[in-house]
């Protein structure tokens, strides 16, 4: 099989430790691996192999939009200092209004505790809303943080990177190889590998999640995002692995990696999403740990 390679045009740091600490390990950083399930082809197929992959990519996040609600399955997973640790979520979402649902499932020692209750995480545009936080939040409360502020943009800081934001981040891909087709639980997808540039991508996405991609281009240490994408027939992204790079806080910093992890399937579910009332949102100190 011929590899083809094509390139885009001629040629920070993540706050992994801030209010959300009991997310995103105290002490490595924040957090991807794997998991997954797939869901139904559908009608009408278009070639996606024999387009331009450039252009499949940049297309992907406005062929979700199209397809409306969809499951999601994520994992978000870092390792330094010989500690290897993985948040998982699942739940769903809905690309046309880009607000979803997850509950997201702690290791046992990401905030130094044996239980963690999940965490329900609610997406919208310029915000993540977040339930059964603890340290110190009432159970009944729910902590608001503002995604344009994050020095991530929250690509890692929730432990979850906002579905469209990861579908927005292929609009800055370049260096793409075609990597062949294959199966993924299923259904039939396109392989596609290449390094997203955070600058070109938050250019180019849309107003809704621009603000956030725009601070993680600021915040990271570097604007290259590796990335695995795996397309079906119809374009829509079936699952996506980006590494994200940054320097880890204190007198020793070091580089950490974060593998981050996204599965769509079931297409078409209906999604319904209802963001908290003011009196509902927690506004006091958030105890780290």
């Amino acid at each position: 099989m011929a590899v083809q390679q094509y390139r885009y045009g001629d040629g920070a740091r993540a706050a992994c430790a801030l209010a959300v600490a009991g997310v995103i390990a105290v002490t490595a950083g924040c957090v991807g691996g794997d998991g997954g399930s797939g869901g139904g082809d559908g009608s009408g197929q278009r070639a996606v192999a024999a387009e331009r992959p450039l252009d499949v990519l940049g297309q992907a996040a406005d062929v979700l939009a199209r397809a409306g609600g969809a499951e999601a399955r994520t994992s978000m997973e870092t390792a330094a200092g010989g500690t290897r640790v993985t948040i998982r979520g699942q739940g769903t979402y809905d690309f046309r209004n880009q607000v979803g649902r997850l509950k997201v499932v702690l290791p046992t020692d990401a905030a130094g505790a044996d239980d963690h209750r999940p965490i329900t995480e609610l997406l919208a545009p310029g915000a993540l809303y977040m339930k059964n936080r603890g340290a110190g939040v009432p159970d009944d409360k729910w902590v608001r943080i503002d995604t344009t502020a994050l020095k991530d943009g929250n690509l890692v800081t929730g432990g979850v990177t906002d579905p469209m934001a990861a579908a927005e981040l292929l609009r800055g891909a370049g260096d793409v190889t075609y990597a062949g087709r294959s199966e993924l639980a299923g259904v039939t997808v396109h392989h596609y590998r290449g390094v997203a540039d955070l600058n070109r991508a938050a250019l180019a996405a849309s107003p809704q999640s621009r603000g956030a991609l725009s601070a993680a281009a600021k915040g990271f240490s570097k604007d290259a995002v590796p990335f695995d994408a795996y397309l079906d027939e119809e374009g829509r992204l079936r699952k996506v692995r980006h590494r994200f790079s940054f320097a880890s806080e204190g007198p020793e910093a070091k580089e950490v990696t974060v593998v981050s992890t996204l599965l769509l399937y079931g297409f078409g579910v209906p999604v319904t999403v209802t963001l908290p009332d003011d009196d509902d949102i927690y506004t006091g100190e958030i105890r780290q740990g």
